[in-house]
């Protein structure tokens, strides 16, 4: 199970992270956050797969649909220490922030 907490710009994700999960989030990737979110908190993950992994790339820009096509980008910050792992394994360091 996985969660998205919403306070102001940032967005806590806490839970676990699995193709199970991705597969249940890709169709509403785009409401996930507020156009308002810039920072993507990932201290709380407790558990991601490769797929997690791949959906949190995804999540950084994501084309937003409106009245006008825009595009927001996003900070993945403070990776779990299993996140940072993935993270070293799959050399995406320049991906995601320690704050």
């Amino acid at each position: 199970m996985i969660t998205f907490n919403q306070q102001d710009d940032r967005c806590i994700v806490s839970g676990r992270l699995t193709q199970d999960e991705v597969k249940q989030l890709w169709p509403k990737r785009h409401e996930l956050f507020t156009a308002s979110t810039q920072v993507v908190d990932l201290s709380a993950v407790e558990y991601v797969d490769s797929a997690g992994v791949a959906l949190l790339l995804a999540l950084i820009k994501l084309h937003v649909s409106s009245s006008q096509e825009t595009s927001v980008s996003r900070q993945l910050v403070n990776p779990s220490v299993q996140l940072k792992k993935m993270i070293e394994l799959y050399d995406l360091d320049a991906f995601f922030s320690q704050v």
